[in-house]
This record gives structure tokens, C-alpha cells and sequence, in this order.
């Protein structure tokens, strides 16, 4: 019984861990409409290059902080929670 609470407990973790990449999705496409629109806009007035180019950049930089934080998250399911989680489960039974 206590090898399937412990199964549980690290296929949820894995799940969770997996669910947590799928937030790396958007920051890709956020990313590259991003890039695109830029390259439009340079392409239309070249002389506004350097402030399309800067804000282009912050917004990427901002964008990208999604993924990180949810490969932090799946970091933390993958390798922290399930010790956390089991030492938990072990206490309970006693």
C-alpha cells in the first residue's frame, strides 16, 4: 500500500511537472509575433530602428520570464516536492 501512495505521489509530481512546461509555449509564439511585428515595423521606417529594436527587447525580456518561472516549477516537482511530499506521507503513517 505504501508503494502505490508513493507511486502516486511521484506520478504527480510528474504530471504537474509536465503541465508546468506546457506555460513554455506561449512565450515562444509571444516571442516570435514579437520579432515579426519589429521586422515590420523596421522594414516601414528604418530610422525608427533603435526605439523599435529597445522596446522590442524589453518585451521579450518580460515574455520569457513565464517560461523561466515555469521551469523553475517543474524543477522544483521533478526533484524537491517528491522528498517533501513522501517524508510527509511517511510521518502520517508513523
Amino acid at each position: 500500500m505504501l508503494e502505490l501512495a508513493i507511486g502516486i505521489i511521484l506520478g504527480g509530481c510528474a504530471l504537474g511537472a509536465g503541465c508546468a512546461m506546457i506555460a513554455g509555449i506561449g512565450p515562444g509564439i509571444g516571442e516570435g509575433n514579437a520579432v515579426a511585428k519589429a521586422c515590420e515595423a523596421i522594414g516601414r521606417q528604418p530610422e525608427c530602428k533603435g526605439s523599435v529594436t529597445s522596446t522590442m527587447l524589453m518585451g521579450c525580456a518580460i515574455a520569457e520570464t513565464t517560461g523561466l518561472y515555469a521551469l523553475v516549477i517543474a524543477i522544483l516537482l521533478l526533484f524537491v516536492a517528491p522528498n517533501i511530499l513522501v517524508k510527509i506521507l511517511l510521518k502520517a503513517i508513523g
